[in-house]
């Protein structure tokens, strides 16, 4: 039998990772729709606007895998609560290092994205 204080823990671990696939979310959609709002900007201004990076193609994917994230930990929280109840202590931590280096390359992409042109 799990206890409780460890079902717990694994639940707040869970709501950790649900905060972050959509903090993920959010942030594609502002890349996705922040390109509109300088369109609209260089219009009201007179301006022509040259987009550096296509926010359309880049916020998407973020958003993409903000919703990879929120999957990936509710499937992985499900298994840990069944190794939990069978008194199974080993709990893999492979997929929080993957995830944090895909984020990192993420973000390098988006610098060179944002610095070339």
């Amino acid at each position: 039998m799990a206890d409780p204080k460890d079902l717990l823990s694994a639940e707040r671990t869970l709501l950790a990772w649900i905060r972050t696939g959509i903090a993920l979310m959010a942030f594609g959609f502002v890349l996705a729709r922040f390109g509109l709002f300088l369109r609209e900007l260089a219009l009201v201004s007179g301006q022509v606007f040259v987009p550096r990076f296509d926010g359309g193609l880049v916020g998407p994917a973020v958003v993409a895998s903000g919703v990879l994230v929120n999957v990936w930990a509710t499937v992985r929280h499900r298994g840990l609560v069944q190794r939990l109840r069978a008194g199974i202590s080993d709990v893999p931590t492979t997929g929080p290092l993957v995830v944090g280096i895909a984020s990192g390359i993420g973000g390098l992409i988006l610098i060179v994205l944002l610095l070339s042109r």
